[in-house]
């Protein structure tokens, strides 16, 4: 049974997911890649204190990445939208932007 801090790695600030926030009700977050949907919405449940209406996952590929002759790949990863539903207050995970 993964826990609230192993599905969900880190929130996703960029311009991207703060217009999203603010015009769609929508949080994004880095979650693990082997979390499903329903884990990511209990999550976020519990981390927020709020009730969620959906959540849509995006499957990201690494990179190649390049060192002078050496290659490697970065990491894949795992990107979620969680809607609220309507009336739940925004949390606010950022301050300082």
């Amino acid at each position: 049974m993964p826990t609230t801090y192993t599905v969900i790695r880190r929130a996703m600030i960029t311009e991207k997911a703060l217009r999203a926030k603010e015009a769609e009700g929508t949080l994004v977050f880095e979650v693990d890649p082997k979390a499903t949907k329903t884990e990511v919405k209990q999550a976020v449940e519990a981390l927020f204190k709020v009730k969620v209406r959906a959540v849509r996952t995006v499957n990201h590929a690494g990179k190649e990445r390049r060192r002078g002759k050496f290659a490697g790949y970065r990491p894949d990863w795992k990107k979620a939208y969680v809607r609220l539903k309507a009336g739940e207050k925004m949390p606010d995970y950022v301050n300082n932007l």
